[in-house]
C-alpha cells in the first residue's frame, strides 16, 4: 500500500501552498531555545599550561645562559677548570638531568615570584648571600665530579644543594609574606 509522495500531494487539495507568515523566524526562535549557542572562551586550560611550560623553559634558559658574572674568584679549583669542561648531573645520566632541570626551573620560578622592595632589602640580601654560598658549593662539587668521576656521595651532595636552594627560596617567600601581612595589619590598626 505504498504510494509515491508526489501522488499524495496531488490528491490532497487541503495542503496549503504557502508557508504561514513568520514561519522561519518562529522556527529559529524555537531552535535557539532548544539548542542555545555556546561560545568557547579564548583561553582554554591547554593554552594556560603551554604558557606555564614556556615560562619555565625561558626562565631556565635565562638562568643557564645569562648568569651574572661576579668579579669574585670562587676557588682556585674552579678557576683552573674551564666552565665548559665541568660535568653536571645531566652529563651522568638522563634521569639526573631531569632532576637537575626540575630543581633549576623551580628555583628560577621562585626567584621570579619574589617581590623586592626597599623595606625587605636586608632580608633579601641575607638570603641572596646564602644562595651565593650554595652556588659556590655547587660549582665546587661540579669540579669534584669532573676530576674524580661520578660517585654516589658527590651526586647526592649536588642534589641536596639544589634542594637547599629551593627550600631557602620557599622560606624567603614565606618570610616576605609574613612581613607584608604584619605591615598590612600595622597599617590598618595605626
Amino acid at each position: 500500500m505504498a504510494r509515491d509522495i508526489k501522488e499524495l500531494f496531488k490528491d490532497d487539495k487541503k495542503a496549503p501552498e504557502k508557508m504561514p507568515e513568520n514561519h522561519q523566524e518562529r522556527f529559529l526562535e524555537k531552535l535557539d531555545k532548544a539548542m542555545p549557542v555556546t561560545t568557547k572562551s579564548k583561553f582554554s586550560w591547554m593554552h594556560i599550561a603551554a604558557g606555564i611550560v614556556l615560562l619555565i623553559g625561558l626562565s631556565f634558559g635565562a638562568f643557564k645562559y645569562i648568569q651574572p658574572q661576579g668579579g669574585k674568584l670562587i676557588e682556585e679549583e674552579v678557576v683552573s677548570i674551564e666552565k665548559d669542561e665541568t660535568k653536571t648531573l645531566g652529563d651522568i645520566s638522563p634521569g639526573l638531568k631531569k632532576v637537575e632541570d626540575y630543581y633549576m626551573a623551580s628555583i628560577n620560578l621562585e626567584l621570579s615570584k619574589i617581590k623586592y622592595t626597599p623595606e625587605t632589602k636586608d632580608l633579601f640580601d641575607g638570603y641572596l648571600s646564602q644562595l651565593d654560598e650554595l652556588d659556590k658549593e655547587y660549582k665546587r662539587l661540579s669540579v669534584e665530579l669532573t676530576e674524580s668521576g661520578p660517585s654516589e656521595l658527590t651526586v647526592n651532595a649536588l642534589i641536596d644543594n639544589l634542594k637547599f636552594r629551593l627550600n631557602l627560596l620557599y622560606r624567603l617567600r614565606a618570610q616576605l609574606k609574613e612581613l607584608n601581612t604584619s605591615e598590612a595589619i600595622t597599617n590598618e590598626v595605626g
